[in-house]
């Protein structure tokens, strides 16, 4: 017999989110992009593949749409002959693209390395969740109020114990805008990625292959720490109206690794050099680098 949920009003809801999706999806003729919008970027694999159509519906029913919404998949046969769901919305803007094989960095690096010189902001977003319709407004509302910044609906504040870095397990929310290297921010609430950064991002090309192959939030928080960009969180939405997608057998391989086994902690460590672990102790940018 299976166990009762926990919460089973929130997974009945999820379930409900997701049929209302699936049926925008079937049923829509609206595209799921306009003029004006940053460009929304995710990956998509394996078993997900099957249902992130779901997602991509709920980017698309925004107020605020993107520009365009690629998703990057390195199975050619999917750019060939998608799912029924994906191919339905390629008639509504969607773009399938065929990268190669880069773990998590798949969901940005192929569209940064291929622009010559950006000029619009980039989104990150998960393939296995549900997006409120305010979540793309909420971004570049952020974004036009700090051009410059990283902005993101869920960010971390480092913690500094001590003279040390605390792990990463014990690191807190951030939810003040004050401009500070602490700030780390985590991909699943979706990140918006301004013009400028992805330019340094191209340019820094794909270290992360060596270091951080699996490890793309604490790559870029480094390339952030490197750029002095700031990271800012997006508090308004208060983390609600978010729902996983449910049914995907999902593997918490990447999270146990990444934050329980100390992942993260390790490739922080590889990454830094003594400057940049200065940078965050003393919680300030050197003057120089923010001119």
């Amino acid at each position: 017999m299976r166990p009762i949920p926990r919460d089973p009003f929130r997974l009945l809801s999820s379930y409900v989110r997701m049929a209302a999706a699936a049926v925008w999806g079937h049923l829509g003729r609206r595209s799921l992009v306009a003029p004006g919008g940053p460009v929304v970027s995710l990956t998509t694999f394996g078993v997900r593949v099957r249902a992130v159509h779901l997602t991509l519906v709920s980017i698309g029913r925004g107020t605020v749409r993107p520009s365009r919404l690629i998703v990057w998949v390195d199975d050619p046969a999917l750019v060939d002959a998608p799912p029924p769901g994906l191919a339905r919305l390629r008639s509504r803007g969607l773009e399938v693209r065929l990268c190669e094989d880069l773990g998590p960095h798949k969901k940005y690096f192929p569209y940064v390395s291929s622009v010559a010189r950006h000029r619009v902001p980039m989104v990150t977003a998960d393939d296995d969740v549900l997006y409120p319709r305010r979540w793309l407004e909420t971004l570049v509302a952020h974004h036009l109020r700090h051009p410059d910044a990283v902005v993101a609906h869920r960010v971390n504040r480092i913690v500094v114990e001590d003279g040390c870095v605390a792990p990463y397990a014990r690191w807190g929310r951030a939810t003040s805008e004050r401009r500070t290297p602490r700030n780390y921010a985590v991909g699943v609430k979706g990140i918006l990625y301004p013009p400028a950064f992805l330019d340094f991002l191209r340019d820094r090309g794909d270290g992360f292959r060596s270091v951080a192959p699996r490890s793309s939030d604490t790559w870029l928080h480094h390339c952030s720490l490197r750029a002095g960009v700031p990271v800012l969180p997006v508090v308004e939405l208060g983390g609600k109206g978010f729902w996983p997608v449910r049914g995907l057998r999902r593997s918490s391989a990447l999270l146990e690794q990444n934050v329980l086994g100390g992942r993260n902690d390790r490739v922080r460590s590889a990454l830094w050099s003594p400057d940049d672990l200065a940078v965050v102790l003393h919680d300030q940018w050197p003057v120089d680098l923010l001119k």
